[in-house]
């Protein structure tokens, strides 16, 4: 591989050799190493981008739900607190399992709901493979690492969606847990094509500063649903991004007090194809709406439970 000195680099790409230093150290030139003192960068490198650039994204469908009734229950359940202890150990070992079976279903895994109930137990089931029970382990281990920076406070990063997905991949694919893909990738049966791989860096930057900057006032459905849309779009990773956007989504409506959603199994065309809408067009009616409706279902379980009436 032919390199050019950080000079040589200024001058092609018409930024500050200062700037270009600190491109390099923040990992965001493909390939750059430093010897010595000095940064070399590939012949072939292409421009970096800069995360400071302003974003010129245009979401739409974004205020078409009216989420009143959901607020309303929302409102009613949390109005219930405490809740009973052993309500709330009982329904959150139901929604790990539901959870993990539902995300991992999507994905491929051919574990049933009641064998991933015995794996997360510490059983192994005969006849599948080593990776699907990992899997379920895994996406466990990966929703208490949510719950725990929420009960934190901590403000979601890219180191934190990096520890989400080093979770997912732990001892299926050491090699890529945790670290953003190095090539190319097309998603089947999407007609969305996943950015280059020497965007990612950038791209993931930008999302953070959009999630925690232009978002804010945004209803807690809706920033969910942007933060998993737009997570997804990217495809950070060689694998398990279906996965950690699931999380990240439910990290979103945790942290905001809504109740986290199971997107099932027997709904994904559906899921996908809202998505992919959202993908190719930037509206996400469709999208918000499947999570809205996900988060009546969840309401309406734990209403039931708590013995809450309808208004």
């Amino acid at each position: 591989m032919e390199f050019i000195s950080v000079s040589e680099a200024s001058l092609r790409w018409g930024i500050s050799d200062r700037r270009i230093r600190t491109l390099c150290s923040e990992l965001r030139i493909d390939g750059a190493v430093k010897i010595g003192r000095n940064w070399m960068i590939p012949q072939s490198a292409n421009y970096p981008m800069d995360a400071r650039l302003k974003s010129n994204k245009n979401y739409s469908g974004l205020d078409d739900y009216d989420f009143s009734q959901i607020d309303k229950m929302i409102l009613r359940i949390n109005q219930q607190r405490p809740f009973p202890k052993r309500l709330v150990e009982s329904l959150r070992e139901k929604l790990v399992v539901d959870w993990t079976y539902n995300s991992n279903a999507i994905e491929g895994n051919t574990l049933t709901l009641s064998e991933t109930k015995v794996v997360l137990e510490g059983i192994t089931i005969g006849g599948k493979t080593l990776v699907e029970h990992l899997e379920a382990i895994n996406h466990r281990e990966a929703i208490f690492f949510i719950e725990k920076i929420i009960s934190n406070r901590e403000e979601l990063s890219e180191w934190n969606i990096k520890n989400i997905h080093a979770l997912i991949l732990r001892g299926i694919d050491s090699e890529n847990a945790g670290k953003y893909r190095e090539e190319n990738v097309v998603i089947s049966s999407a007609r969305h094509i996943p950015p280059r791989h020497y965007e990612i860096r950038f791209l993931m930057q930008q999302l953070i500063i959009e999630y925690s900057k232009k978002w804010k006032a945004l209803h807690p459905i809706v920033k969910s649903a942007l933060l998993h849309g737009e997570f997804v779009k990217i495809h950070p990773f060689i694998d398990g991004n279906g996965r950690t956007s699931r999380l990240l989504l439910n990290f979103q409506l945790m942290q905001d007090n809504y109740l986290p959603i199971i997107i099932k199994k027997e709904y994904r065309a559906e899921y996908y194809q809202a998505l992919d809408i959202a993908h190719t067009t930037s509206n996400y009616q469709t999208f918000i709406k499947l999570i809205a409706d996900a988060q009546i279902e969840a309401a309406n379980l734990w209403l039931s439970l708590l013995d809450v009436g309808k208004d």
